[in-house]
């Protein structure tokens, strides 16, 4: 569906945007994160056709964005971090203008702004002016229009961006759905929200493409799995005594508290060795209370990507 290869962007003498490539696939869900001034809203306004790149090719669908931009624009529903609302009009003139800019044929206007705003959930507020309604319901207008036309991919930039939390959740909700039909690129600050809605995500850090992947394949691949985290009901002495007797031990280091022991324990190998412990213990009759193998959230590895390219 989209198609990235090789991408420049230069402002004067600063390089906005470093020869990055990626491809999304018809049906996917992905996410855009950087930090402010990483170059990730150069990349949406250059997929959007809003910008021009200095080098490299974008094709939406079967189209170049630079040499067919009208058919490769067809295929595009954007919504802006500010998204470009005519307050002074009501919800539907507005859709209805809308769907007039995009060329919907005139017998099929009506049918196409019901059909948005049902799936966006704005049918009650249909006949009043936007400047009254609020930020969420703005949002909604915002997608409604994106949506006529029924591009096959939408490219959101910070859809949540001002929203209250009840918002946020209704927003996150309206785009998983609108995911089952569409092809979606989501930009937002909010990593947990990329994290319950995206299939894949890209990390560009300083014009630079720095992780693209699952949020499972960056979880297992940024995270120390060999860093076993556990809580066992005995003695210091006695846990020490099992985890001497576990040959696939590194190293450890112990605390005890309120009759329990805390265990931070090193494994040589990288497969999940925690069932090994455990019965380890068992056969000692040492109870483990808890027991984690250490992941890291998309917060931590963002943090550890960026600050890495930082140094």
């Amino acid at each position: 569906m989209i198609q990235v290869d090789h991408l420049v962007k230069n402002y004067g003498s600063h390089q906005a945007v470093k020869n990055i490539s990626f491809h999304v696939e018809k049906g996917q869900v992905v996410g855009l994160l950087g930090p402010n001034g990483a170059g990730k809203s150069t990349t949406m306004n250059i997929l959007t056709g809003y910008l021009s790149a200095t080098d490299g090719d974008v094709k939406i669908g079967d189209y170049d964005i630079l040499d067919e931009p009208l058919k490769a624009k067809k295929l595009i529903g954007y919504l802006p971090e500010v998204p470009p609302l005519y307050t002074d009009m009501t919800v539907s003139e507005y859709l209805n203008f809308v769907s007039k800019l995009k060329k919907v044929g005139k017998e099929e206007r009506k049918k196409e702004v019901k059909r948005v705003m049902g799936a966006t959930g704005i049918l009650d507020v249909a006949e009043r002016l936007i400047k009254n309604l609020s930020k969420g319901y703005r949002q909604r207008v915002g997608l409604a229009q994106a949506l006529i036309g029924n591009p096959p991919l939408l490219i959101l930039d910070e859809p949540t961006v001002g929203l209250d939390p009840n918002q946020i959740i209704e927003i996150r909700e309206l785009i998983k759905k609108l995911g089952k039909d569409h092809t979606i690129i989501l930009s937002s600050h909010i990593l947990s929200e990329v994290s319950a809605v995206c299939d894949s995500i890209i990390i560009i850090d300083n014009g630079k493409i720095v992780a693209e992947d699952t949020t499972e394949n960056l979880t297992r691949d940024f995270s120390d799995q060999g860093l076993i985290k556990l809580t066992v009901k005995g003695k210091k002495e006695d846990v020490e005594k099992v985890l001497n007797s576990c040959d696939f031990i590194q190293n450890f280091a112990l605390t005890q508290k309120d009759g329990m022991t805390l265990v931070e324990a090193k494994s040589k190998v990288k497969e999940d060795m925690r069932d090994e412990i455990f019965f380890a213990f068992a056969n000692e009759k040492l109870p483990v209370v808890h027991m984690e193998q250490e992941t890291l959230s998309l917060e931590e590895i963002f943090l550890k990507l960026t600050r890495e390219e930082e140094k």
